[in-house]
């Protein structure tokens, strides 16, 4: 510990609580998302303001689905149960790989409003790598 280092608990707690926000707020909004792809059909979708579910294949729009809520839990339950926690760092990084390849579609398809959100998640979900890995990572059950 150096001098500079006045109160490492301290630092540590506020990045645990600041990474358990961004975990939570990237849950909901990944089960969530996730599913309405799994409940609903392309019609559905559309009517919702996802246009690009209009040409997207049936499986396809299920596989996101199930992948953004496979991500959504993983980004809580290994971190709460301290069952195998580095899956949760694991999770993050997945969903922010759903949300590069989110974003390469919107801009194809020239949606760029919908860009920030993505920007968004992304940074959200770097955050807890970034945050698990080097800052506040949850030691495994003894």
């Amino acid at each position: 510990m150096t001098t500079l280092d006045t109160n490492p608990v301290q630092t540590n707690k506020g990045w645990t609580i600041g990474l358990w926000i961004a975990q939570a707020l990237l849950a909901a909004m990944f089960l969530m998302a996730g599913a309405t792809k799994l409940t609903s059909g392309s019609a559905d979708l559309v009517a919702m303001g996802m246009g690009w579910a209009e040409n997207a294949p049936f499986l396809l729009i299920k596989f996101i689905g199930l992948a953004e809520v496979a991500g959504a839990l993983g980004l809580i339950l290994p971190a709460a149960t301290r069952i195998m926690p580095g899956l949760t760092t694991l999770a993050a990084a997945g969903l922010a790989v759903i949300m590069v390849l989110a974003s390469g579609l919107h801009i194809i398809r020239g949606e760029f409003e919908v860009l920030p959100i993505n920007a968004i998640l992304f940074a959200l979900a770097a955050f807890v790598v970034w945050g698990r890995t080097k800052k506040a990572a949850i030691a495994p059950r003894a």
